[in-house]
C-alpha cells in the first residue's frame, strides 16, 4: 500500500509541460533581469545583458537536471523544449552567428545536456533505491 504525500500539483505535470512552465518562468526572469540588472548596478548594458544569459543558462540547466530526474525517459525532448528559446533564436536571427550571443545560448545548450545526462543518471539510481516510489 502506497503512502499518501501532499504533492504539488506540478509533480504529477508531464515532463514536457513542466519544461514550458520552466522556459516561461525562466524566460520572465531573463528579460527581468536583462532590463533591471544594468539600471540597478549602472554596469554597461552588454556585460548586463551578458550576466542575465548566464542566469538563464544556469536556470535552464537546473529545470533540466530536476525534470529529468523526476522522469529520466524524458531525456529525449526535455533539454530541446527548455531550449526553444535559442534555437528559435539561431534559426529566425539573422546575426545570430556575427554577435557573441552565440556563445552564450550555445555554452547553454551544453550546460543543459549536461546537466540533462546527469539527471537521468541520478533519476534512474533513485527509481533502483526505491522501486515503490518510482511514478
Amino acid at each position: 500500500m502506497k503512502n499518501k504525500v501532499n504533492r504539488s500539483f506540478l509533480y504529477d505535470l508531464p515532463s514536457w509541460a513542466q519544461s514550458i512552465l520552466w522556459v516561461l518562468a525562466s524566460g520572465i526572469i531573463l528579460f527581468g533581469l536583462g532590463e533591471g540588472v544594468g539600471n540597478i548596478f549602472k554596469i554597461n548594458e552588454d556585460i548586463a545583458g551578458a550576466i542575465s544569459y548566464i542566469i538563464f543558462d544556469v536556470l535552464i540547466a537546473m529545470g533540466c537536471f530536476y525534470i529529468i530526474k523526476l522522469n529520466p525517459k524524458s531525456i529525449w525532448y526535455v533539454p530541446i523544449i527548455s531550449n526553444i528559446v535559442g534555437i528559435i533564436a539561431a534559426f529566425k536571427e539573422p546575426n545570430f552567428w556575427i554577435t557573441p550571443l552565440w556563445i552564450l545560448i550555445c555554452s547553454g545548450w551544453v550546460l543543459s545536456v549536461i546537466a540533462s545526462l546527469l539527471g537521468a543518471r541520478a533519476g534512474k539510481r533513485a527509481n533502483a533505491d526505491n522501486p515503490d516510489e518510482s511514478g
